[in-house]
């Protein structure tokens, strides 16, 4: 995709923060999930147990949604009211977030600043009527930086009105999992260090919940690959060799079909690629998927294996491009112009940004709420999940065309998540972004520069932040107003 960087990151770079990676790279296939035939769901938040590093390897505790990790894959239509009632069997508190899905902010899911948040025992009601078909997500933002590694994560689909000519339509839902050699989930969240540099980074990468070491095709099917990354850190930059997968939706929104830049799919955190495969690989032959976003430290995702027979002997033919969803298009030329500029980190302070002591966020020089504060947008620091009484850096009239310009002083990668809305993309460190992408998380490396616009229809206070969650619990989030 030409709308993201392909800086690599190096070896070096990766071991300072978080320590070198020992990726599984086995055992069974992903397991199938249930999703109701209505709009209406139950998902009870409850501990759990799962094997995720495969057969051979202990069990895990987990926290999860309906039993399983990843959630019940949640399937609703288009512009069909959904009822979604969340269940909290937890000892603590907690939100359930509908990521990237421009509904009312009452139902964003954000504790203290759109609702309160559900306590143990108690359950709250969900519910919107989902207007953009595509993929999506769902996860908790109440100590989201534990309870999404500890497995709080699910896919979600809006179906189009008309069912998109494809074989077969698949989810992989990718998360990364720091596992300790009996299979526990290691200790440490909010380690100050790793905040302040690329988060918290596992050893463990899994493809529906499992570690994968095929997943099975045949010759001549179209697939529909839905990519979720659901990490709390880690980058991906996938390649499917033998293969040319098409770029068809980037969060959801459907862009111009085209192939990838460099043949990679980079996925930061909270993002998530439609795909289009025609699958023309030879019966009984595997074909591996790297990624190899880390500089030293590609692995195997997972490999594509055929069977026998063919589905066909030629590909499909049929259009690539998926039907548009309503977004309204912003007036550039009388949109009002704002700058967020995302700040801090360490070695920040060596490069020259942030107000910094010892390479870290100086809470004395900072504004917000910002208690052990790390990162900044405009020089505010917001720190935790959401509260009651957060200001907003910015406020817009309600239907108001506006570009923002995203400017990271810091020297590490920021997937920056604007809550209700999504933002066209228009330009990266000067150059037009092309396909016609929207986005809610756009991944930006160290000192990108993009321009983004959208119209500000949806009323209410939301949360703009960095999905890498250790970033957004230490500082990098804010209050964008829409009144």
């Amino acid at each position: 995709m030409n709308s993201e960087s392909n800086c690599p990151v190096s070896r070096r770079g990766l071991l300072q923060a978080g320590g070198a990676l020992l990726l599984a790279a086995a055992l069974p296939p992903n397991r199938a999930h249930s999703a109701s035939s209505s709009n209406d769901y139950k998902i009870s938040v409850a501990p759990d147990r799962a094997r995720l590093a495969g057969q051979d390897r202990p069990e895990t505790d987990v926290w999860t949604y309906n039993g399983t990790v990843p959630g019940s894959l949640v399937r609703l239509r288009q512009d069909v009211p959904a009822r979604l009632v969340v269940e909290n069997r937890l000892d603590q508190e907690t939100t359930v977030h509908w990521h990237g899905i421009r509904l009312p902010n009452a139902m964003d899911g954000v504790p203290g600043l759109t609702q309160p948040p559900i306590r143990p025992g108690e359950s709250f009601v969900y519910e919107f009527t989902p207007p953009d078909a595509g993929t999506f997500w769902y996860h908790p933002h109440a100590n989201s930086l534990e309870q999404l590694g500890r497995g709080l994560a699910g896919a979600l689909i809006v179906e189009e009105s008309e069912p998109v000519t494809v074989d077969r339509d698949l989810v992989w839902m990718l998360s990364d999992w720091r596992l300790t050699e009996d299979g526990g989930i290691a200790s440490g969240f909010g380690n100050r260090m790793e905040a302040g540099m690329s988060g918290r980074v596992g050893n463990t990468v899994t493809l529906n919940g499992r570690v994968s070491e095929a997943e099975s095709f045949r010759s001549g099917e179209r697939v529909r690959l839905r990519l979720v990354n659901a990490s709390l850190a880690r980058i991906m930059a996938l390649r499917f060799d033998g293969h040319r997968p098409v770029v068809v939706a980037v969060d959801g929104q459907p862009c111009d079909p085209h192939d990838p830049d460099s043949g990679r799919i980079f996925l930061g955190p909270a993002m998530r690629v439609d795909l289009v495969l025609d699958m023309q690989g030879e019966p009984g032959r595997r074909y591996d998927v790297i990624d190899d976003f880390y500089d030293g430290l590609s692995y195997r995702l997972t490999q594509l294996v055929y069977e026998k027979p063919p589905v066909r002997e030629h590909s499909l033919d049929a259009p690539l491009a998926l039907p548009r969803n309503p977004l309204p298009e912003p007036d550039l030329a009388s949109a009002e112009r704002h700058r967020l500029t995302l700040q801090g980190g360490m070695m920040s302070a060596m490069m020259g940004s942030g107000d910094m002591q010892g390479g870290m966020m100086g809470g004395g020089g900072m504004m917000g709420m910002g208690h052990g504060a790390v990162w900044a947008i405009n020089g505010q620091s917001m720190t935790g999940d959401g509260h009651a009484g957060m200001e907003p850096a910015l406020a817009f009239e309600r239907g108001r065309s506006v570009v923002l310009e995203l400017r990271n002083e810091t020297t590490w990668w920021h997937p920056m998540h604007f809550h209700g809305h999504s933002l066209r993309v228009l330009s990266r460190n000067g150059r037009p972004v092309p396909h016609r992408q929207w986005q809610d998380t756009v991944l930006m490396a160290p000192k990108d520069v993009v321009e983004a616009a959208f119209v500000a229809d949806n009323p209410g206070d939301w949360m703009l932040h960095c999905h890498v969650m250790d970033h957004q619990m230490s500082g990098m989030m804010t209050v964008l107003r829409v009144a």
